[in-house]
């Protein structure tokens, strides 16, 4: 065999589309080796997660933050939005707090302003407020204490100033200055604590997230950073120079995303539209965050009573239990599905099929049913066993791709293989 026809079949079969749960695993070698030695190195391991209500929820996020925290210990709450910036807003491990006197801005819902000014970073909302006294808060349960506190706000000309509290220790931190853009601030201190704040002195005021953590005794955080009804696309609204400043400040060692079940009930759903947005999608996180390795979720399987939703570009969709069953994916489901496995292999992200991992199409129908209920009725959220299922499956099958790398990190495919449509 010539060296050329070599080469050309190993092209081929890196191409070769994977079929199993999680694919291109040896992509999260470097994530899997510092989980290894985080006992012995006391750093932490930070993965962040950006997606939609499934993330926002914290529900298979919390349960899988508790299987890696029961493993290799808790290393903190992590990065959230600051404050409560909307009504139902849901935390687990933290208990947050808002004055009255904020306004929010956020990348989708109610809390979207198409014409405001104000930039909006990684956590999808930001707070800003004039008003002196105006304060946000936060409790931790006890397993996410923590003795570092992060907050990143909006400094300028005019801009005020704030007083960050984290136990017993607080500083004043003025925001006024020559240059206009994102900043950080860090308050360290000695002892663990639950509690940290951020009260206002002078206004005006935009914070854009807020983070705890354990440092100096290993073990992992998990931020979930979800948006309720986005699409991945409604991430494009944050500004690049914030999300950049805070990935600094927060240094992931994993980014999750997490999105595709709102794109599936998409009206009028085109693949070829969602095939090249997501491309530009997950090009701009990569270049927000050049060389952190990333892992696309899969949209879950999910379904839907709605005849219109049923019927897209690519037909009906095919029933769950018979012509008689009103339960159907959406048309848009599979190929939202099977775009979303082929950009992450192509484009250098490893890939986990959530869908495949519940039992396929159609799943969502039976998981609704059954007794206690595995997602609510609207057979597109899950219950809180349903979650903790998902969680466990899909650190079930790192766990098991951890073992089959033996700890290495061996990223001979951690580059994108090609940019063909």
């Amino acid at each position: 065999m010539s060296i050329m026809m070599a080469v050309a079949l190993m092209q081929v079969a890196m191409n070769a589309p994977c079929t199993d749960a999680l694919c291109d695993a040896d992509r999260l070698g470097p994530v899997f080796d510092k989980l290894a030695e985080t006992r012995q190195t006391r750093r932490p391991v930070r993965i962040l997660q950006i997606g939609d209500s499934h993330t926002a929820a914290d529900q298979v996020t919390g349960s899988w933050r508790t299987l890696l925290q029961t493993r290799y210990g808790s290393a903190g709450r992590g990065v959230l939005p600051p404050g409560r910036p909307y009504a139902g807003y849901l935390t687990r491990g933290i208990t947050a707090s808002q004055s009255p006197g904020w306004s929010v801005n956020g990348i989708f819902g109610s809390a979207y302003d198409a014409g405001s000014s104000v930039p909006i970073g990684i956590s999808g909302y930001s707070l800003s407020t004039s008003a002196a006294g105006a304060s946000i808060g936060l409790r931790a349960d006890q397993v996410e204490w923590f003795n570092r506190f992060t907050v990143c706000a909006m400094a300028g000309p005019g801009a005020g100033s704030v007083l960050l509290s984290a136990g017993a220790k607080s500083v004043s931190w003025s925001l006024d200055g020559e240059q206009s853009g994102p900043v950080c601030r860090r308050v360290d201190i000695d002892n663990l604590t639950d509690t940290a704040s951020l009260t206002v002195m002078r206004g005006p005021v935009t914070i854009t997230s807020w983070s705890t953590e354990a440092s100096g005794q290993g073990g992992v955080i998990l931020s979930n950073l979800g948006t309720v009804g986005a699409q991945f696309i409604h991430f494009g609204r944050t500004s690049d120079a914030v999300v950049v400043r805070e990935l600094e400040a927060y240094e992931p060692d994993l980014i999750v995303i997490a999105f595709g079940t709102n794109e599936a009930f998409r009206p009028k759903f085109s693949a070829a539209e969602y095939d090249a947005a997501l491309q530009a999608e997950i090009r701009h996180v990569q270049r927000l965050a050049p060389g952190v390795p990333m892992l696309l979720i899969g949209a879950p399987d999910s379904s839907t009573k709605m005849p219109g939703l049923q019927t897209g570009e690519s037909g009906p969709s095919s029933g769950c239990g018979g012509m008689a069953e009103p339960w159907r994916p959406t048309a848009a489901l599979a190929s939202v599905q099977a775009i979303q496995r082929r950009r992450a292999h192509q484009l250098g992200l490893a890939y986990w099929d959530w869908s495949m991992r519940m039992g396929g199409r159609c799943t969502a129908t039976d998981w609704s049913r059954r007794d206690p209920p595995m997602m609510r009725p609207d057979h597109v959220h899950f219950s809180t066993k349903g979650a903790a299922e998902i969680a466990r499956l899909l650190e079930q099958d790192l766990d098991s791709a951890m073992v089959t790398l033996g700890g290495t990190g061996v990223t001979t495919s951690a580059m994108p293989l090609d940019d063909r449509r």
